[in-house]
Formats: C-alpha cells, structure tokens, sequence
C-alpha cells in the first residue's frame, strides 16, 4: 500500500470512530443541533422587528444565510475541543503507538466533523423554512450555497485543530474560540446591513470572509433585495470567488501547521 492509500484508509478509520460516538454519546449531537435552532428563533422573532434589511426582502430571508455561517464557523470548536478532549485522555497516545499515518488524526478528525455541520445546516434550514425563509434560486445554486459553507467550515475547522493540538484543553478552547469566533461573526453583514456600519468598520465588515461567505449564500439562495446598492470592494462584489480564496489559503496554512505540530507533540 502507497503511503497516500494508507493514509486515505486510515483517515477513513479515524472519522469512522468520531462518527461512532454519535450512536454511542447522543448528547453530543443534541448540543450540536440545539444552538443553531435556539439562534434562528431569537433573531427571527426578538430581533427581527427592530433591523430593516431593506426593501424588497424580510429580514428572516435576509437572517438564515447569515445563521448558516456563524453556525458553520462557531462548529469548528467542536473540531478543536474534540482533538483537545482525546488528548486529555490519551487516545492519542495510543493513536502515535500504531503503525498508521500520523497526519490521518486530524485529517479524520476534520472530515468527520463535515458530518456533523451536514446535519447542522439540515436542522437549520428545516427550523428556516417554518419561520418564513425560503430559497428563489435554483436547486444547483442553493446546492452550491450549502456546498460553499461546508468547505469553508472544514477550512475553519484546521484552525481548530491546529489549536486543539497547541492548547491541550478543552475549557481553555471553548473560551479562547469565543473570544475570536464571536466578533468574526459578528462584526460581519451576518444579522445587520452592511450600511448599518460605520465607514471605518464597514471596510474591515467588507474584507470579513464571513461576510463574503454570507453575501455569497444570500445571493445564491435569492434572498437578496434587488435595490440593494453593491459595495465598492472587489471581496463583496465577487463574494464566492473571494470565499473560495480565503478557503484556500486557510488550508495551505493552517493543514501542514497543524500536522507538523501533531508530528512534533508525538515525539
């Protein structure tokens, strides 16, 4: 076996495992699914009445897209705080006595990950449609939304890992993650206009990925208002492009770093 097939086959293995804790510990899925449903009905029913996303769409259309993308970046902590909790137990140790490629840790840690943001997004736009969100694209265009937030929410996830593997804790991860994830997403046109901001924060808003990764969501779900006026920055007018970009460079950065920490950890 080459050493790519058998990294392949036992990344295949190690998400296997991951995924096996959803039959075996339920409640880890259940955390996963209750958050995006608790924040679709607290914007769309306590906010929504108070922010005008302008005319021509309802603010719960204008909402779901931007919910899909804080949900797909807040569930790469679940990436770090699982590499995290394994290494306060020691399975990794176990892992680095086995004659098996050492980067298909991460590697399967991450892919099963997908999964679980696969379900997230499901959950959401089932909770979406009851509040009123609709899709007018068509079905290759909401496809490749959902696509698009599923590669940038692996991208994401790699910088969890790389995290999980320098701060071994999962209490510390949970808090360090809110701490950055929480003003990415929410310095973004994730729940509010981009002319709410003012000029200096509306360029960093702008050049957010978040925000790409947003705009590019809503205008493939049509839930876009035709008046809105288009931004001046490239990022905003080209949002899937520059997404994709971002999504690129966060793996070409953070994949080799993380495993070339993992290598150095288990020695």
């Amino acid at each position: 076996m080459t050493t790519l097939a058998r990294t392949v086959v036992d990344t295949h293995v190690v998400a296997k495992r991951n995924l096996l804790k959803i039959l075996r510990v339920p409640e880890i899925l259940v955390a996963v699914l209750i958050s995006p449903i608790m924040f679709v009905l607290l914007f769309a029913y306590v906010f929504g009445g108070a922010i005008d996303p302008g005319e021509g769409v309802s603010y719960r259309e204008f909402l779901i897209p931007g919910i899909f993308a804080q949900t797909v970046v807040f569930g790469a902590t679940f990436t770090g705080a699982g590499i995290a909790d394994d290494m306060q137990k020691g399975i990794l140790d176990r892992f680095r006595s086995l004659p098996m490629s050492q980067s298909a840790v991460l590697a399967g840690r991450t892919a099963s990950d997908v999964v679980y943001n696969v379900l997230s997004l499901v959950i959401m736009a089932l909770t979406g449609l009851l509040v009123g969100w609709r899709v007018h694209g068509t079905v290759l265009e909401a496809a490749a939304a959902f696509g698009l937030l599923l590669v940038f929410a692996y991208a994401v996830s790699w910088i969890m890992a790389l995290v999980g593997v320098l701060v071994p804790s999962v209490e510390v991860i949970n808090n360090a993650s809110f701490i950055v994830i929480m003003p990415l997403t929410f310095v973004s046109n994730a729940f509010v206009p981009l002319e709410s901001f003012p000029e200096p924060l509306r360029r960093v808003v702008e050049w957010n990925p978040v925000s790409t990764l947003t705009q590019a969501c809503r205008e493939l779900f049509g839930n876009t208002s035709p008046d809105a006026a288009v931004p001046d920055a490239w990022s905003m007018q080209n949002p899937v492009a520059y997404t994709l970009l971002c999504v690129v460079l966060i793996l070409v950065v953070f994949a080799p770093l993380a495993i070339a920490r993992y290598r150095r950890t288990s020695r």
